[in-house]
């Protein structure tokens, strides 16, 4: 079966202008009085000179956010027009595609490519501790990464003290980057392994809803996700508290998204290893609903608690109960660039399912490269 990234999310890791799928000022400038206006042309264009607006695509359509608080952002907002290219080391778009190909081309050098990296000698420093049982690899690999990745979030107000909001941004993104890969890598290469009960990849009717779960699961992201320049350290990393979009149907959709993903795979290749990946898959994110409300609460107090209320972990709960009450427009929310990318961007990782199993099958048979790039520091 085809099989796409549990951890699109990771991907997307590391100020004077509005960056790209991020909150201008404006989300939060509007008055709740004037929230049932459109507040699109309060900021002039800064940097697109003249480039064209399609309404929804390139230019957001703003909802009514009469009856919201006003004390979170309005997520997935963007105006073409208010981007440029910049110069290097400016807040532009040239910056940040030089600060995502260097911090991949670090991740790719330190860690994916064998003879150089090192990702060859954590799996068989795994494989060893666990005596050649991928149950017990994936098993590591469930825990160790929530410690890294979420210590290292939790760790976030310390360390942006010592450090810097973006170098913090830098040291918790390669880690997570690294893990990442290399769990993914683990996962295509074993999905079949262990006591098979069920095999419906090849069953048409299965695969169609698995693949329509799939794709769907992977537009309940964070908000902070579409902050591109934030993820890329070029802007510094803030910890925004959203009160629109996805965050009216759950406060933590990427819970619910890893969920769908999970159950859809699971669904299509019913095996004993497949199943233990993905309880250990939403198992952290079950986690982080309550490792995030808690960061949340400390880095927005009373906002935050104010937003909770109206808000539900389990999709839909706080609108069935009255607490939320969607806009008219809602799906102004919705029908909005970041989501047009998303969209794409899922059925271009599906169209290369061929090649990512391709390369996880390179990893495990190209077998080991002892050592790596960093040996002579430590020789």
């Amino acid at each position: 079966m085809r099989k796409s990234q549990p951890f699109v999310a990771i991907l997307a890791i590391l100020s004077t202008q509005s960056s790209a799928f991020s909150p201008g000022p404006r989300s939060l400038a509007c008055s709740r009085a004037s929230a049932a206006k459109s507040c699109l042309h309060a900021a002039e264009p800064q940097g697109g000179g003249g480039l064209p607006e399609i309404p929804f695509v390139t230019k957001t359509i703003d909802s009514d956010r009469s009856n919201d608080l006003m004390i979170g952002e309005d997520a997935g907002t963007f105006n073409i027009n208010n981007e440029e290219w910049g110069k290097l080391g400016e807040l532009g778009w040239f910056t940040f595609s030089a600060a995502v190909g260097t911090i991949m081309t670090a991740v790719i050098v330190l860690w994916v490519y064998h003879p150089t990296g090192y990702s060859d000698d954590f799996i068989y420093a795994l494989e060893n501790i666990a005596g050649g049982n991928p149950h017990i690899v994936t098993l590591i690999f469930g825990i160790f990464f929530p410690l890294v990745h979420s210590g290292l979030a939790s760790l976030r107000p310390f360390g942006e003290k010592i450090v810097g909001a973006r170098m913090w941004r830098v040291i918790f993104a390669f880690p997570s980057l690294c893990l990442a890969y290399s769990w993914i890598a683990y996962f295509i290469a074993h999905a079949h392994d262990g006591i098979e009960y069920y095999d419906l990849s090849h069953n048409p009717t299965a695969h169609a809803i698995a693949w329509t779960i799939n794709f769907l699961s992977f537009f309940f992201l964070y908000p902070s996700v579409f902050n591109l320049k934030e993820v890329a350290a070029v802007e510094k990393p803030t910890l925004h508290l959203w009160e629109t979009g996805m965050i009216r149907i759950t406060r933590h959709p990427q819970f619910v998204g890893q969920s769908m993903w999970s159950a859809a795979h699971l669904a299509m290749v019913g095996t004993s290893f497949t199943a233990l990946t993905m309880a250990l898959l939403v198992g952290h994110h079950t986690f982080a609903c309550w490792n995030g409300d808690r960061r949340y609460y400390a880095e927005h107090g009373e906002n935050f608690l104010k937003v909770k209320e109206r808000t539900s972990i389990i999709p839909f709960q706080a609108i069935i109960e009255g607490r939320q009450v969607l806009p008219d427009d809602y799906y102004k929310e919705l029908v909005r660039g970041p989501y047009l990318v998303i969209a794409i961007g899922t059925l271009g990782a599906y169209f290369a399912h061929p090649y990512m199993q391709a390369g996880a099958a390179l990893a495990k048979n190209a077998g080991l490269y002892p050592g790596g790039i960093l040996d002579g520091l430590f020789s």
